[in-house]
């Protein structure tokens, strides 16, 4: 036994403390919020009232992010602040205009950070002493992009890998409020090249998804100038996707800007995608770029310095890295124009240097009008907004009635079909009942991994076809779950290999979705794994997923209940459970044919419709102090091992393994229960013995002691026949006899 129950019970008390100090990782925050807003559909055009508490705003969220790396920077760190900076304009826009219901804004370019916490501290969200003394330094402010109170519930990772979740989330928005569904995405011209992000962009003009990408173009990728890393303009690859482009000179000019949101407003209505595109100015003057921002007598002596006349023609980039923060923003002008005195600000920091005179600078000096509309807001009474995590897993979601368990028809006991027929039934009469809370996202596969049936119950606003694009597809339903909290079944399904490949991105995301409480956990979707382990026809290595067991295991901690159905109805039930629980499932389904299996005393199946899953059942039972733990379509194997065991008087149970988390407990228990030995099989890899063992075979070796222990499965995955998968069973060993002869070594 190892010492990993003692090693995680330490961590939990560990994360509870860190939870319990924290100031917002709650259930529920009451936030208690100055009261501004902006409604689209009824202001043509901004009042200036509204314009210059947008700007005291501005300055004072640009403020605090200066605020808090000054105090990173006694602890010797820095943080992305030039992008931070350059966020806040546009993103105040996007906060002020979504309502958290049908509006809804998040962010791609996760580093842009502070910018984020300042600009909720300063509207009243967060406070602003625990923005400037905690980022980067709490649970509450973390580096990245994470949910708060008020913020965006998709936590930022890889760069690009928000696009396709925030169409996911508008897509879902657009199923259940119609044409008042708008999700508000702010990007950055580094990400939007990735593959995730453009067949995000393809994804949203297919399927008319109502979103809005405010694109923060400032010329810089992460260390050198887009020019010399990737110089193709995003409006050709993006416009070609179908995304309509809405160019507008600077982001920093809000009215502008308001206007550009406008428009994309109604193009959303009208089932377009848009992005909103600051174009910059070409071939202005140094001096004619410092009259526009009032910084003219600092801009000639940062010019002076570097041996730079004022009036060198350049572009100013439409969105400024590090805007507000005079010097650092000059130097990134220099930089994109490869002029002397240049420098990328990707990485900015405040390290050496004094804050006062930093924010004492003309562009974040407050106007009278500013003062005064930020001094009348705060007379106002405080808007009150609550804001609330999602449901603990577990938690009640689409529970069929007996009515609908009444009408389903499952293959008969002792029947040979393959589990995927099961599961068929189960989305299709899932949907059946529920088919304003059941989504799709599709790969062309549906006939093959038996989503057909469920589509014909719901309306087009909740099936999307993408084509062979499984990573952005699994990306997509992330986002889907993430546009409501109310209980729905979100699928997408695809073949096992995939997901241990290109779609293993759908998991990743898992790793870094916090729920509003701290817990980093998977969303309500469910993932579903087609033709896993050998048992993929006769395809060769083409389509086999033999690393399943292990890939969900990995997975285990973000999890609701991994599932691994033994046959047709253990395959519907597990769906029937899935979709009566909210949270992150896993189910692998094998392709081929195995039996139903049936009661030891032959009365009829071993499952029905209306049988709780249970993460074991006993399939046969001899009194023994040996047992075979077959996992998923094995079992039938089991069975036979059993009669052929029992002929030569060797008595032995059998258990079913139909998913995990089993308890440690449980698992533990079997040792008392079976002392003179275990033997697993499972239709997977179980390691080397170079690299140890893996998969169900691992998880038992690691929490059962004091008893033998035997694993069938796939050592070695090199070289195998392309026949079916009986004949590929019997290559790898995973046979009946093999089993016999694993259950008559537990005594030598």
């Amino acid at each position: 036994m190892t010492n990993l129950p003692q090693t995680f019970h330490a961590q939990g008390e560990r994360n509870q403390a860190l939870l319990t100090a924290a100031h917002y990782m709650r259930d529920r925050v009451e936030s208690h919020v100055l009261p501004i807003s902006i409604n689209l559909g009824s202001e043509a055009t901004l009042s200036n009232d509204t314009l210059a508490a947008m700007g005291a705003l501005e300055k004072r969220a640009a403020a605090t992010a200066l605020a808090s790396l000054a105090s990173l920077a006694k602890i010797n760190e820095l943080d992305h602040l030039g992008g931070g900076l350059e966020l806040i304009p546009a993103l105040l826009m996007s906060m002020l205009i979504c309502d958290g219901e049908t509006k809804h804004y998040t962010i791609e370019h996760g580093h842009t950070a502070i910018g984020y916490y300042s600009l909720l501290a300063v509207l009243g969200y967060l406070g602003e002493d625990h923005v400037i003394e905690e980022f980067r330094r709490s649970i509450d402010i973390p580096g990245h992009v994470s949910w708060v109170p008020g913020g965006t519930q998709l936590n930022s990772g890889r760069l690009g890998i928000i696009v396709p979740v925030a169409v996911g989330q508008a897509l879902g928005l657009k199923a259940r409020h119609g044409d008042e569904g708008h999700v508000y995405c702010h990007c950055g011209d580094a990400g939007w090249m990735s593959g995730q992000a453009l067949n995000g962009f393809i994804g949203a003009a297919q399927h008319g998804a109502p979103i809005t990408f405010i694109m923060n173009r400032n010329g810089i990728q992460l260390s050198d100038t887009c020019k010399n890393i990737m110089d193709i303009d995003p409006r050709t690859l993006i416009g070609a996707a179908g995304i309509e482009i809405l160019e507008i000179p600077s982001l920093h000019e809000t009215d502008k800007l308001y206007a550009a949101y406008r428009e994309a407003e109604s193009l959303a209505k009208r089932g377009k995608s848009s992005l909103i595109f600051p174009v910059g100015y070409t071939g202005t003057s140094l001096s004619e770029f410092g009259d526009r921002y009032g910084v003219s007598i600092e801009l000639a002596e940062f010019a002076g310095k570097n041996n730079v006349t004022l009036d060198t023609k350049v572009w100013v980039p439409g969105s400024l890295m590090s805007f507000r923060d005079v010097f650092s923003m000059f130097e990134n002008v220099f930089f994109v124009n490869g002029l002397p005195g240049g420098a990328a600000h990707h990485d900015g920091h405040m390290k050496g240097r004094d804050l006062a005179a930093v924010l004492g600078n003309p562009l974040l000096k407050l106007t009278d009008a500013e003062s005064s509309a930020l001094a009348t807001l705060k007379k106002q009474p405080a808007d009150v907004r609550v804001t609330v995590g999602r449901p603990a897993p577990g938690s009640s979601n689409l529970v069929l009635s007996k009515a609908a368990l009444d009408a389903v028809e499952l293959p008969a006991a002792g029947s040979v079909t393959s589990p995927r027929n099961g599961s068929r039934i189960g989305y299709g009469a899932v949907a059946k009942a529920f088919p304003e809370q059941f989504f799709t996202v599709s790969c062309d596969l549906d006939p093959s991994t038996r989503l057909d049936l469920a589509k014909t119950f719901i309306d087009d606003n909740h099936k999307f076809e993408m084509g062979i694009t499984e990573q952005v597809s699994s990306l997509m339903v992330n986002g889907m779950a993430m546009s409501s909290l109310d209980p729905q079944l979100v699928v997408f399904s695809t073949f096992a290999a995939f997901f241990e490949g290109i779609a293993r991105e759908g998991f990743e995301l898992w790793r870094y979705q916090r729920n509003l409480n701290g817990v980093n956990e998977g969303l309500n979707v469910t993932m579903h794994l087609s033709h896993v382990g050998a048992c993929t026809g006769r395809d060769h290595f083409s389509g086999w997923s033999l690393d399943w067991i292990s890939l969900a295991i990995g997975y285990l901690p973000y999890l609701h209940r991994f599932y691994t159905p033994a046959d047709a109805r253990s395959a519907f039930v597990a769906i029937k459970d899935l979709a009566a629980h909210y949270g992150a499932h896993i189910v692998g389904i094998p392709r081929d044919n195995v039996p139903v299996l049936d009661k030891q005393d032959g009365s009829g199946p071993l499952w029905d419709q209306y049988s709780a899953w249970e993460p074991m059942t006993e399939y046969r039972s001899s009194g023994a102090k040996k047992a075979i733990l077959a996992v998923g379509c094995t079992a039938s194997l089991g069975g036979e091992a059993f009669e052929a065991l029992k002929a030569d008087g060797v008595d032995v149970d059998v258990h079913v393994v139909n998913g995990l988390p089993i308890q440690a407990d449980d698992l533990a228990g079997l040792a008392t229960r079976y002392p003179e030995g275990i033997v697993t099989i499972e239709d997977g890899l179980i390691g080397t013995p170079e690299a140890g063992l893996r998969g169900f075979a691992g998880l038992l070796a690691t929490t059962v002691s004091g008893t033998p222990l035997s694993h069938v499965g796939i050592a070695d995955p090199r070289i195998a026949p392309s026949h079916g998968f009986a004949e590929t069973w019997d290559h790898f060993g995973i046979t009946t006899a093999a089993l016999v002869a694993a259950v008559k070594g537990l005594s030598n």
